[in-house]
């Protein structure tokens, strides 16, 4: 769901959106600080572990006019084990009449802890596809915890329905399974209402048949992977505009409010989603449900939820279009596999803020104040852990932290992003949500650590103790100075927020301004507190600048020119170095003291570049393609990134 804050930090804190984009946040935050005291404290109900769940179909007749639903659910599934009983998630305020078992009535009972508990004749075997039919009907529960799962309102003076089930609230108004590990392989939808309503829902629209007594039945069905949370329902007098976006193109269908159809600046950013997602499918990949849909169905709730296939909206704000629409990728496609991990879901969703926020929305100086104001929110406390422990599952406030889950959630994103480069970075990103254990299942923080090792080579462990399941962040006193022989050298210190991290080892960004106007962007590794380093420079040194494109997470840190820093380490006997890296026309080399042979070699081993490299000279890599490349030079194999 969108960036989540309690109303007293978001008055306080920096914005750079327009005043309705800033009212649409407060609305947002206010509905879900509410439907969020739905959340209960469980990531699996040991009672549904013994079946995979692979098909449900419901068959519900509804009126937007009354609270009120009455029809069948058909769930088809297979036992991983000789089973006598099924339990399956579902409110016990509604009241079911009839359990059909292949013709066949069976014995039920509706239990307090709101599962139905099935008994079989005869026990089932093993591996086995079955089904049954459940039949119900009742007024869902609309007052405590999960009240707002199911919910009947009036939008211009016309009823309307919808549903928003995250986390537990699909079992209020349908049978179903909702342990974070079993995702239904496919759903039938299929709803009867009043002729004059617009049903909107998950996949694609096989049907709308109308029929006798002023009736039409609307048939939508999935053929992704899905929790059960996703599942939604949105009924009124909709406007539907059907369109295509993407390359190849693909549906793009709206169902709005009547009023929001005659609003000029919503449509225009409905109409804007298009660019977005051409935008997403080059750096996250191709969209998750292509054969199916995207797009929007309003509802009465403040901010959004990611629905899959078809976002729930309360307004039309492109900060809110932003962060939906990243939640397929990241939410959807890959879903968090326990509510610890909601980070999974909220800081990829947050970090599709930044992509869009940097790409498409600001000017590079709005860019740089968005993200100053997400690192002054993300530090204004010393502690607090992105990854929810076990025992803070029962806090909506730590689960749904909008200071954590999200905004550092989504900065840590970044971060990585700094580590290895965008080149690499979104490369990572793509390989995460593909897969094969990942793609439309559930993940939790491991997977995406060894996902990225896979396609990275590079182990994320003490970064993700650090950022992660850490508290805090650094604040850096980076002392420098300019020798005589040209020589920039530093002594770099850390101090950490929260003692649950005793050291935070990153690569710093450093920018390095010449008296002349020159330019040079290092990267100081920095392992060990009072570290020093060393570079050599073809110019007299103006100034420094510190986190120049605030790539990483700090606060209070101070860069200082001091002339006690001298000559600590001898250049010559330096390691040896490149940069920029990543590197556009022109890149340097550092701690050579003879001449040379180079060779650039691709990843797959084609040498593409050879020459000689005389002392602390540049090598000319304009021509290459961007890409990654290995760079062989005096017994060294060194990896850069050409953008």
């Amino acid at each position: 769901m969108k960036q989540f804050y309690t109303l007293a930090l978001i008055l306080s804190f920096v914005q750079i959106f327009s005043q309705n984009e800033e009212a649409e946040r407060k609305s947002m935050i206010k509905s879900e600080t509410e439907r969020y005291a739905k959340m209960i404290n469980y990531n699996v109900n040991p009672n549904t572990l013994n079946y995979d769940l692979k098909y449900q179909r419901m068959d519900l007749e509804l009126d937007p006019a009354q609270s009120f639903v009455s029809g069948t659910v058909t769930s088809h599934f297979v036992p991983n084990q000789n089973i006598s009983s099924i339990y399956f998630d579902f409110s016990n305020v509604l009241t079911v009449s009839e359990v059909k078992y292949h013709g066949t009535n069976l014995t039920f009972s509706q239990l307090s802890t709101k599962e139905i508990k099935i008994d079989f004749p005869t026990p089932l075997a093993s591996a086995t596809l079955d089904s049954l039919s459940i039949k119900y009907a009742g007024t869902p529960d609309t007052m405590g915890s999960a009240g707002d799962a199911f919910t009947t309102s009036t939008q211009g003076g016309t009823p309307v329905l919808f549903t928003l089930s995250e986390p537990y609230g699909a079992q209020e108004w349908f049978p179903t399974k909702q342990s974070m590990n079993d995702k239904i392989e496919k759903f039938d939808i299929k709803i009867t209402t009043p002729s004059q309503y617009n049903v909107a829902s998950n996949g694609k629209l096989f049907s709308e048949t109308l029929l006798p007594g002023n009736k039409k039945l609307t048939f939508w069905q999935t053929n992704y992977p899905i929790p059960a949370y996703l599942v939604a329902l949105g009924i009124t007098n909709y406007t539907k505009f059907n369109d295509t976006m993407g390359t190849p193109p693909f549906p793009f269908v709206n169902y709005v409010y009547p009023s929001t159809a005659s609003n000029t600046t919503s449509m225009a950013n409905i109409n804007w989603t298009k660019d977005l997602m051409n935008l997403y499918e080059e750096y996250f990949g191709p969209y998750p449900y292509r054969n199916e849909k995207y797009g929007h169905m309003q509802f009465g709730w403040g901010g959004g939820m990611e629905h899959s296939t078809m976002s729930s909206m309360g307004s039309f704000g492109k900060g809110l279009i932003a962060h939906e629409l990243a939640h397929q990728w990241f939410g959807d496609k890959v879903t968090c596999g326990a509510w610890n991990d909601i980070w999974l879901n909220e800081g990829f969703a947050t970090y599709g803020e930044h992509l869009t926020n940097e790409k498409l929305l600001m000017t590079n100086s709005q860019f740089m104040s968005y993200l100053q104001s997400e690192i002054d929110y993300i530090t204004q406390s010393a502690g607090g852990s992105v990854y929810v422990a076990d025992a803070s599952l029962g806090s909506v406030n730590t689960i749904f932290s909008g200071r954590l889950s999200y905004s550092k959630g989504g900065y840590v994103l970044r971060m990585i992003k700094w580590v290895l480069g965008d080149a690499p970075f979104y490369q990572a990103l793509k390989d995460y949500h593909n897969q094969p254990n990942l793609a439309y299942q559930y993940a939790v923080t491991t997977d995406l650590k060894n996902s990225l090792l896979q396609s990275t080579g590079k182990d994320f462990t003490g970064f993700f103790n650090d950022w992660i399941y850490g508290q805090g962040y650094p604040s850096y006193q980076i002392r420098w100075n300019q020798t005589p022989d040209q020589v920039i050298r530093f002594k770099v210190a850390q101090t950490q927020s929260h003692s649950s991290v005793n050291f935070f080892e990153l690569p710093l960004p450093i920018k390095v301004t010449g008296t002349a106007g020159q330019v040079v962007y290092l990267v100081l590794d920095h392992q060990s507190n009072n570290q020093y380093f060393a570079e050599a420079l073809p110019f007299n040194v103006a100034s420094v600048t510190f986190n120049y494109d605030k790539q990483i997470i700090t606060k209070g840190s101070t860069v200082t020119k001091d002339p006690a820093i001298l000559a600590v380490n001898d250049v010559s006997k330096k390691e040896i170095k490149i940069f920029p890296n990543p590197v556009k026309d022109e890149l340097f080399v550092n701690g050579m003291t003879s001449e040379h042979a180079y060779q650039i070699f691709s990843l797959d081993g084609k040498m593409l570049q050879a020459g000689t490299l005389s002392s602390e000279k540049s090598i000319g890599v304009n021509p290459l393609p961007k890409g990654v490349y290995l760079l062989k030079l005096a017994d060294k194999t060194l990896k850069f990134i050409k953008e």
